[in-house]
Parts: structure tokens; C-alpha cells; sequence
């Protein structure tokens, strides 16, 4: 005779029977300091979560007691700023740690689901104009669309045969391609690469490079650093500056590129589950993938609710891949005269 297997619910264990819906945290019973000291985000910036979130996050479940959306996302919001499933964290809203686990997937599968939404190229030409206009007024670099660059994120190895997630320091890491305007908005976010390619071939299969290359922006680049190829839509600084006018070209370079340096090290201080200082991400690749880019969301989403992105404090340290940078000239022809035409123009 067939014996019934029970499927045991942490929270049940726990609470015992009664409502159907989790809801032991109030966010009205405590302070914004609080929320933001232990959660990262403010009230405001909380309950926006809740609304954009809450359908996908009250689906139908098998459980006999659900979560609800707004336990859900202080769950998850606790393990991106703190990058720890510690005890301490699911008793202040009053779940378990397997619990915690289940709350991190699912908001970050609702995160995910909406990255097109928040991450993007702007279209109109209005707004692409302004783009250019306030990369011009940082160092007087024209044309700019966008800063490009990689930045690693340490993950657990997925198996021992697998190496193509070991990076240049000989540890697993996804290799993350991040481009953004001049506030440090996210304009697009490819953070499923393996650590083991560099960036200019992470840059050379990214859909960011077909984007570019269909010449749906003809008008304008991206900057990139020397790890990246020249590209007649990407400019990047000269290996050995000799004349004033190369010189001016790449210390306007330097100073537009360091942009998407400062926004990297700032994402890695408000979400420390990327920062490595709590361990790896302890997902498979893809998993960690979705955590990455979920984080990503929530940096455009922080902006657009008036949290800016320099005023955390920049303490994570962004691992950059070391490339070769003088095998990196470009032999391409119509991207040097490109840039020679750029520094003519502009820096003579």
C-alpha cells in the first residue's frame, strides 16, 4: 500500500494554522530609518514594490499559507543589501530562512520579468539629445551615448568539470557588460557572460553590439576602455597619447568613462550580494544571472524614485577584468578615421 509523503512547510512548523496570508510585518508599525537600515530602501520606495509586484507575487499556490507580496519583497530586499540569509533577518518579518530562500526566487523572477521595462535605450530623438547633452556637459566629450564597461560577480562553481565560469584570478564569476547615462542609469545590462571571457569578446556576441551595428544609433557612441575593441560606435582612448589634442581626448574620455566606474562600485555597496564580502552567490549560474539583473533593476527604479546613486557610499570593490590592453588596437579602418575626425573636430 502506497504511503502519503507529507510536504512539510517551514512557516507551518513554525506558526501553525490560521490566516492564509503571511502578514506578521507591518510597514506602518516601524520607522523609515529602520526600513532603511535594514532593508535599504525607504517606505515609499517599498510600497511602489508592492504595487508594481504584488499580482505577479500573489499567484495561486499550492501552500496552504501564502506569503504575502510585501513580506515577499522585504525578504528579498534584506538578502540584496545585506547578501546574508542570517537568522536575524527572516525573524524581523517572520519567516524562515527556507522561506527567505523561496521570497529572494520569486521577487527576483518578478524583477526579471520587467527589466525591459526600466532598462533601455531611450528612442525619441528629444531624449536621446539630452542624453548627449549631459555626457557633453561632464567633460565636453561629444556624441556620447552611453559607458560601457565589465565588471565581475563572484558566483559558486557550478561543477568541477565546468571551467569557463573561472576567471583570470582563478575564481567563478559571471562577467557582467553595463552600460549607462551620465546619472548612472542602467541603459542596458548583460550579466549572464561566463568569467572566463574577456570583455572584448563578452562585447563582441552581446546583443548590445548587434543593437549598435544595425546602426539603430548612427548618430552617436559609446566610450568603452582599452579592454574593448575601437568601433565606429565605440570610442575608446588613445594607448599612447603624443600630440595636445590626444591628450585632451582622452582626459575627457577618462573623465565621461569614470561614470559607469563610480555607478558599478555604488551598485556594489547598496546590493552587497554582489559585492562578495558575504561569500559567492550560492545559486547556478543562471540563478545568480537573474539576482544580478534583478539588482539592476531595482538601481533604475531607485533613481527614478530620487535615491541617488552617489549617495551611498562607495565601499564594494568592483572586480575588473585586467586585459592586455596593448593587444587591443583596432585594425579597423573606418573606426580610426572616425576618431581621428572626432579629436580634429573637437580637441585641436
Amino acid at each position: 500500500m502506497a504511503v502519503p509523503v507529507a510536504v512539510l512547510d517551514c512557516d507551518l512548523l513554525l506558526y501553525g494554522r490560521g490566516h492564509r496570508t503571511l502578514d506578521r510585518f507591518k510597514l506602518e508599525d516601524v520607522t523609515d530609518e529602520y526600513l532603511v537600515s535594514t532593508y535599504g530602501f525607504p517606505r515609499q520606495f517599498i510600497c511602489y514594490l508592492v504595487d508594481l509586484l504584488g499580482a505577479t507575487l500573489s499567484r495561486p499556490t499550492q501552500r496552504s499559507r501564502a506569503i504575502s507580496p510585501e513580506t515577499q519583497i522585504l525578504a528579498a530586499l534584506g538578502f540584496y543589501t545585506s547578501g546574508s540569509f542570517q537568522t536575524r533577518m527572516g525573524d524581523a518579518i517572520g519567516i524562515s530562512q527556507a522561506s527567505m530562500s523561496r521570497c529572494v526566487a520569486n521577487v527576483t523572477e518578478a524583477l526579471v520579468e520587467r527589466a525591459s521595462q526600466f532598462i533601455h535605450f531611450p528612442k525619441d530623438e528629444a531624449t536621446v539629445q539630452t542624453l548627449k547633452d549631459d555626457f557633453y556637459g561632464l567633460a565636453g566629450m561629444p556624441g556620447v551615448l552611453g559607458v560601457v564597461d565589465c565588471a565581475h560577480v563572484a558566483i559558486k562553481a557550478p561543477n568541477a568539470e565546468d571551467l569557463s565560469y573561472v576567471n583570470r584570478k582563478g575564481l567563478h564569476s559571471l562577467n557582467c557588460l553595463m552600460v549607462c547615462d551620465s546619472r548612472g542609469v542602467l541603459l542596458s545590462a548583460e550579466t549572464h557572460w561566463p568569467g572566463s571571457l574577456p570583455d572584448c569578446t563578452v562585447l563582441e556576441q552581446a546583443a548590445l553590439t548587434s543593437q549598435f551595428e544595425t546602426d539603430l544609433h548612427k548618430d552617436g557612441w559609446l566610450l568603452g576602455d582599452s579592454s574593448f575593441l575601437l568601433r565606429t560606435w565605440l570610442m575608446t582612448p588613445l594607448h599612447i597619447p603624443e600630440t595636445p589634442a590626444e591628450y585632451r581626448y582622452n582626459m575627457a574620455h577618462s573623465a565621461t568613462h569614470n561614470v559607469i566606474e563610480r555607478t558599478l562600485r555604488t551598485m556594489r555597496s547598496r546590493f552587497r550580494c554582489l559585492d562578495g564580502s558575504k561569500g559567492t552567490l550560492q545559486y547556478s549560474p543562471e540563478k545568480s544571472s537573474h539576482i544580478i539583473l534583478a539588482c539592476c533593476v531595482l538601481h533604475n527604479i531607485s533613481l527614478q524614485h530620487g535615491l541617488d546613486v552617489w549617495s551611498a557610499p562607495a565601499t564594494g570593490h568592483v572586480e575588473q577584468s585586467e586585459e592586455e590592453y596593448e593587444q587591443m588596437e583596432s585594425v579597423d579602418s573606418e573606426a580610426c578615421r572616425v576618431r581621428q575626425e572626432l579629436l580634429l573636430t573637437h580637441f585641436s
